[in-house]
């Protein structure tokens, strides 16, 4: 004789509604974050022998290259990196005044790149007096 088998039930969870959950919630938490922004960019500048020079101009443009190559000028970071960009910053806080005494404040372990991207900005522009910001070495 030949019984018929009953169907087990299935003892297992069913994982796929819930892992659906979590990846709508991870893209939903990835949309709706905010990243802080430093206002100030920590830099450590190259040292130089030599006496600091006094400008008798008290109006000075400050464009500082960060260590990561982001740049700010007269305190205000710039969304990116681009030669652009920079030299927009650079016309715009300068109001188109060419004779304004521009300094580069790169940090030491900043890329050349982005050292040399800055002065060329500040050369495309026409900026004839540019400073290169350094401090003293310290005593061993």
């Amino acid at each position: 004789m030949k019984f018929p088998r009953s169907a087990k039930p299935d003892t297992g969870i069913n994982l796929t509604p819930l892992i659906d959950v979590v990846f709508l919630l991870l893209i939903f938490f990835m949309v709706t974050t905010t990243f802080t922004r430093e206002t100030r960019m920590l830099i450590t500048l190259p040292e130089a022998d030599g006496e600091a020079l006094v400008s008798e101009q008290q109006v000075v443009l400050e464009l500082v290259v960060s260590r990561d190559g982001s740049y700010s000028v007269n305190g205000q970071n710039l969304i990116n990196g681009d030669i652009k960009t920079i030299m927009a910053a650079l016309k715009e806080a300068s109001e188109g005044n060419k004779d304004i005494p521009l300094m580069i404040t790169a940090d030491a372990q900043s890329t050349h790149q982005a050292v040399i991207t800055a002065m060329d900005a500040a050369g495309r522009l026409g900026f004839e007096s540019l400073n290169i910001a350094t401090q003293q070495p310290q005593e061993p």
